[in-house]
């Protein structure tokens, strides 16, 4: 661990990056498995997220020789722990992850479904997969790292990943993209009897929306993919008016709904999806044609911000989620799988922010004689 990583926090200057940018674990090694022994050290090169997953990719040193390139994921459980709960049981101290590697190169792109360990030192379940666990010839591995190397241990060797994995850092650099899903394990622990149906943290059946059809609302549109994804990329520069959008036909609106109609159509240009980190699901850009409405809905679970680009309309949001509205007149609307509900109406124009909390109602509707388009970040709140 080079000092420089802590030293930079103690200038007065770079404290706020304390918060806004505070260090990733790769700096600390005693988190990682095989420096519990001195004679191990990692050169971590890429370090990605997703909710509640960290993915890391770098080299293991053996007495300062390289020894192999590895794969660490570590997971926290707390979406499988729910899942486990609702049927009375336990996770316990393992759980199973399938893992696919999506390399450049596709003819070495390999899956394997694996055990992942519980460590009390990061509060979540971890692996870390070597390219290889051959000690370098004449010597031999530390007995205080032995004891978790082989078949279902913490450091463990997959064939079917080594081709990808590589020699060299040019080759681990080269696996651009990971998928994954989380289940429990096949027997339930302590009791010890085989769990039928285990279940499965595939990012809540995660899908993306493609441009495949041009009818509003296709099926075509929603690729199912049910897995988390880790992009290795570093950057990118996209042009949003190359990205064909989406139409959708009356969006969040139940049936009877009073805005319903057949030319209701808005469309909705999604601009980045998986590719993003954390807990945050798309950015998108959405336009409404004049005279057109997105139905008013209410966010559960999720939070989900507009900014105003183009256009002018009327947005409505819960009577009580803004205090500084309490002067906005109130309208009854259908709310998205609620029924009615009072809301408040407000003018909004390019520039003006919508950001609704879990548990908050928005919808807007274009009263002008342009388009309407706002852009929209969508993320889970835990």
């Amino acid at each position: 661990m080079d000092a420089v990583f802590n030293d930079i926090f103690t200038e007065p200057q770079n404290e706020i990056f304390r918060v806004v940018f505070y260090p990733d674990r790769v700096y600390h090694a005693q988190y990682l498995n095989a420096t519990r022994s001195p004679r191990y050290r990692y050169n971590v090169r890429e370090v990605r997220n997703a909710i509640g997953i960290l993915v890391m990719k770098g080299e293991v040193y053996m007495d300062d020789k390289f020894l192999s390139n590895f794969i660490r994921v570590e997971y926290s459980s707390s979406r499988l722990v729910e899942l486990s709960r609702e049927q009375n049981r336990f996770v316990n101290d393992s759980i199973m992850a399938w893992i696919r590697l999506l390399p450049d190169d596709a003819s070495k792109t390999a899956e394997a479904t694996y055990k992942l360990h519980y460590c009390p030192w990061i509060d979540a379940y971890q692996v870390e997969f070597w390219e290889t666990l051959e000690p370098p010839a004449g010597s031999s591995h530390d007995y205080k790292v032995l004891d978790i190397m082989g078949k279902d241990a913490s450091i463990t060797r997959i064939r079917e990943f080594a081709p990808a994995m590589g020699k060299t850092a040019d080759e681990l650099k080269a696996i651009g993209r990971m998928e994954m899903a989380f289940r429990e394990n096949d027997k339930d622990l302590p009791c010890g009897y085989t769990i039928n149906q285990p279940l499965w943290d595939n990012n809540f059946m995660r899908s993306h929306q493609e441009p495949r059809s041009t009818e509003p609302s296709s099926f075509q549109n929603t690729i199912s993919d049910q897995n988390y994804l880790i992009n290795f990329q570093r950057g990118w520069f996209l042009d949003a008016n190359q990205i064909q959008p989406n139409r959708y036909r009356n969006a969040m609106m139940d049936p009877g709904n009073p805005d319903q109609g057949p030319n209701n159509i808005i469309e909705m240009r999604w601009i980045v999806q998986r590719e993003l980190g954390s807990s945050v699901v798309f950015f998108h850009e959405v336009t409404i044609p004049p005279g057109m409405i997105e139905g008013t809905h209410r966010h559960i679970g999720t939070e989900e911000l507009y900014y105003i680009t183009e256009g002018t309309g009327t947005a409505y949001l819960g009577v009580n989620d803004d205090p500084k509205m309490a002067d906005m007149p109130i309208v009854q609307r259908d709310i998205y799988g609620f029924g009615m509900m009072p809301c408040r109406e407000l003018k909004v124009k390019p520039g003006n922010v919508i950001y609704t909390k879990s548990g908050g109602i928005h919808g807007i509707r274009n009263e002008g004689d342009k388009p309407l388009k706002f852009v929209a970040f969508l993320y889970h709140t835990s």
